[in-house]
């Protein structure tokens, strides 16, 4: 942050990485760091913990209006920071963090009541809860009510609380209730539990979807026309069938990037029955991790799938081997040629004699 030092007429700061942020990020080191600024409106900044930014709120930075912070963790607090000011000067934040957090009631809420005057306000993450999802009555006591301006409020939050904690379990109409009195905002609310794991999960978001990535889908994904998604990622204890595999391509038109995790069984995995053919259009990179065979056959089955361009597939290679019998099946044979990169997790790499399955193979 030397640059604050040097430029010290400097109003507009935008710093941004193009890799992981776990590897790129801003830190202050574990002293106060030595700078201010009276002249800074707006900052973007990445930072790898929460607490790295707390300095940023400490009143050094008095006519601050516009706040963008990207943080890897959200933890307890590792500094001595204690600010409970308000901060009147703050119009517009965001907030993003790209792991799970357990402190959201301890570190999040409190610092969000003190930008009493916010008019713009965007929050995107995932919460570990004690005993309550994360709904509309909570964003509403906690946030809302603390900020008379606010008139624009984006959000993306998930919630997941384990069976022992949960006081009950409200239903997907019963969450979809609590957001009656949010004013001029469509709010899509997704609940599910999952008995083998013993948790369960809330996804509730502020329309339209502005992400470029969607996590966690599950058999209740409501479905929605979702055209800046690009990467998604399905989880479910209950098996996908092929139906829900069509609302997916419909609802992402141009998905590049799928992950799947589901070990049960397709109910109506037949190879005789006639299925729409599902026409990737835009994949490029398919993940199955940790999935029953079905959904290997999901995909490279010519009579269920499409794949238009070439692609990166990860899967394990006993699975590759037996869906494609041993590299010999005919109705797994097109979409195996558009595999240009393989990643398999339990082998180094394919066998020689199996490489002309793969024809463009690199």
């Amino acid at each position: 942050m030397n640059i604050l030092i040097m430029c010290n007429k400097l109003c507009h700061f935008k710093c941004y990485t193009s890799v992981p942020i776990g590897t790129a990020y801003i830190s202050f080191g574990i002293q106060s760091p030595m700078f201010s600024s009276s002249t800074l409106v707006e900052l973007h900044i990445v930072v790898y913990r929460f607490d790295e930014c707390l300095f940023l709120l400490d009143g050094r930075f008095n006519q601050l209006r516009i706040l963008f912070v990207t943080t890897f963790h959200i933890l307890p607090l590792q500094r001595s920071i204690i600010n409970k000011e308000r901060l009147p000067n703050f119009k517009h934040v965001s907030l993003t963090c790209k792991s799970v957090i357990c402190v959201y009631d301890e570190i999040i809420v409190p610092h969000l009541q003190r930008m009493i005057n916010l008019e713009k306000l965007a929050l995107y993450f995932v919460a570990d809860c004690d005993e309550m999802f994360i709904d509309g009555n909570n964003l509403q006591k906690n946030i809302i009510s603390h900020m008379s301006r606010l008139n624009h409020f984006i959000f993306n939050i998930q919630s997941m609380v384990t069976y022992d904690k949960l006081n009950y379990f409200p239903s997907n109409e019963d969450i979809h209730h609590t957001f009656t009195n949010f004013k001029d905002n469509q709010v899509i609310s997704c609940v599910d539990y999952f008995p083998k794991s013993k948790y369960g999960q809330c996804h509730i978001y502020s329309c339209p979807y502005t992400l470029t990535d969607y996590e966690n889908i599950t058999n209740n994904f409501p479905g929605g026309l979702l055209n800046t998604v690009q990467e998604i990622d399905l989880f479910d204890e209950r098996p996908f069938e092929h139906e829900f595999f069509i609302k997916i391509c419909q609802s992402f038109p141009f998905l590049k990037e799928l992950t799947i995790i589901n070990s049960e069984q397709q109910k109506s995995n037949n190879e005789n029955q006639i299925y729409s053919i599902i026409n990737y259009t835009h994949l490029t990179k398919l993940h199955l991790l940790h999935v029953h065979d079905d959904y290997a056959e999901q995909f490279l089955l010519d009579t269920k799938t499409y794949l238009h361009n070439y692609i990166q597939l990860s899967i394990h290679y006993d699975q590759l081997q037996r869906v494609t019998q041993n590299f010999t099946r005919n109705t797994t044979r097109y979409n195996s040629s558009k595999v240009k990169q393989l990643y398999l997790y339990d082998l180094e790499q394919l066998p020689e004699q199996y490489k002309h399955y793969f024809p463009y193979l690199k």
